[in-house]
């Protein structure tokens, strides 16, 4: 299983403009793709599948000037993109396929060219297609010998994305289901909306729904490797892309290039171990924040505690007509703890509380986590999030389990606690596809060092998940480089780990395992 679905979203680093969910997710990608697996060609090559072996992939991608996004503009005239088939299921390697989503922008210096380095931004469910573009800027130094290149994992956006509900049945649930539920009544309603959310799932994309997990995405990944005509996998993981970094990994070794893993997955967590890391980690971050106003830490919990309680009797009325109620607060106060140069967007948002009694500020940030626009249209990155989640993970709680979580996670966060625990039962509740498994594996015996960056302040994928990535890569594998700062992820934040980074990618200098940058 991995990070803990409704507290973790895609990432974009710090030099390019930060952007919210609703803007990594919100628009289409530019590259078409199928709706539906289509038929896979009879000459195409085969692939074991059991082995994790990948079939060679049929040809090069067509790369074609980019289309603009709806309601967005194209990302430049720097940027191509293509779609490249795999198998739907690869343990049928000649059955029907899926169309996998690139963008590309080929590296500034040929004559020095590298080869291609793939991104993930997170979510699961960010559409890399979509983010890379905007987040280009950071990346300057490493694309004058790498082609940049972004992909839509299957199953996320233009990649045969899921879809599972309409924007009203979304703004239903965001408006009316209480996500730390009180009375008996609450808990049948939440869990029916799991049930709900799981059906609209399979109803509106059954022909995806059972291949979308992560391990299917790391075999995508070599046949992409290999159809932009590298020998190795050279690929920057950030988030749940880490995830996805370590499973390529662990099932193909002796491909393993230049890899960076930023802001870490903690692989050895289950269900209950991720909410139980994320309930630390934001409650950290929280403190901190406080920290850094001249708050006592425990003060400012309390307040916000008995804030989130006269909300959940009496939501707060916005300027727009919705109401700001307990779940969207949450939402909202975890938002902007994901950047410390965010942290001014949650104060102003309780001081407009305090002085005007009123959510307008805050109901925006928890709109933009949940990737709404103006509109009122919500993006899917949630329903991609969710399906990869729980088609991974065999973990299935109920509500007694959820329930007797609430002591032990109240304790470890007053704040977000509650919500943390019951997103445990509510997350796969009902799930019509099985998980694959409890944790996930990154173990790669004979890979290439892999670089593994941790963030001591990230509140999202804290730290000590980096020290036990680095460990189950193995000896000789993972290289842990720490980062002493706030904020979920490192590069692009800190000079130091930028730097290091750039020279293990273009020099190939790796950093001295366990160094740490101030």
């Amino acid at each position: 299983m991995r990070v803990h679905g409704r507290l973790l979203r895609a990432l974009v680093p710090a030099g390019a403009a930060l952007l919210t969910a609703g803007l990594l997710a919100g628009c289409d990608a530019p590259a078409p793709s199928p709706a539906a697996p289509s038929p896979a060609s009879a000459s195409g090559p085969s692939d074991d599948g059991a082995s994790g072996t990948a079939r060679q992939a049929a040809g090069t991608p067509d790369w074609k000037r980019c289309e603009a996004p709806e309601g967005d503009s194209a990302p430049g005239p720097d940027w191509r993109c293509a779609t490249v088939e795999v198998p739907l299921d690869h343990s049928k390697p000649d059955g029907a396929t899926i169309g996998i989503a690139l963008i590309r922008k080929e590296a500034t210096r040929k004559s020095r060219r590298l080869g291609s380095m793939l991104f993930n931004f997170g979510g699961p469910g960010g559409s890399g297609v979509a983010v890379l573009p905007r987040a280009a800027a950071a990346y300057e130094h490493l694309n004058t010998r790498y082609d940049l290149v972004g992909f839509d994992p299957r199953g996320v956006a233009a990649s045969s994305g899921v879809r599972c509900r309409d924007d009203a049945e979304q703004e239903k649930a965001y408006r009316e289901i209480d996500m730390t539920p009180d009375t008996a009544a609450e808990e049948a309603a939440f869990m029916g909306d799991g049930a709900a959310f799981g059906a609209g799932c399979e109803r509106l994309s059954s022909a995806v729904l059972p291949h979308v997990g992560t391990a299917n995405a790391a075999r995508d990944m070599d046949l992409l490797r290999s159809a932009l005509g590298d020998d190795t996998l050279h690929y920057f993981g950030v988030s749940y892309g880490t995830e996805l970094g370590g499973t390529y990994a662990h099932l193909f070794p002796e491909r393993v290039g230049r890899v960076v893993l930023d802001a870490v997955v903690d692989p050895t967590a289950d269900t209950v171990g991720h909410a139980r890391n994320q309930a630390i980690g934001f409650q950290r971050a929280l403190d901190n924040y406080f920290t850094d106003r001249g708050e006592d830490p425990g003060a400012g919990t309390r307040r916000l505690v008995e804030l989130l309680r006269r909300i959940d009797e009496k939501p707060l009325p916005t300027s727009s007509g919705r109401e700001l109620n307990e779940s969207l607060a949450v939402t909202g106060i975890v938002t902007p703890l994901y950047a410390k140069r965010s942290w001014p967007s949650l104060t102003a948002a309780l001081a407009e509380i305090e002085t005007e009694g009123t959510g307008d500020r805050l109901l925006a940030l928890a709109d933009s986590y949940n990737g709404r626009d103006e509109a009122g249209h919500y993006d899917t990155q949630s329903h991609a999030q969710r399906a990869i989640s729980c088609a991974d993970s065999t973990a299935r709680p109920t509500v007694a389990e959820a329930r007797a979580l609430l002591p032990e996670f109240r304790k470890l966060s007053p704040v977000f606690g509650p919500f943390l625990a019951w997103d445990t039962a509510g997350w796969c509740a009902s799930w019509p596809v099985e998980g694959e498994r409890d944790t996930p594996e990154a173990s790669a015996p004979g890979a290439a060092p892999i670089l593994v960056v941790g963030t001591t302040g990230d509140p999202a994928t804290p730290y000590e998940g980096a020290r036990r990535m680095a460990d189950e890569l193995g000896k000789g594998v993972g290289v842990l480089l720490s980062n002493e700062g706030e904020g979920h992820g490192a590069y692009g934040e800190s000079r130091c780990v930028t730097s290091l980074v750039d020279a293990y990618f273009l020099d190939g200098k790796v950093p001295e395992d366990g160094r740490s940058c101030p």
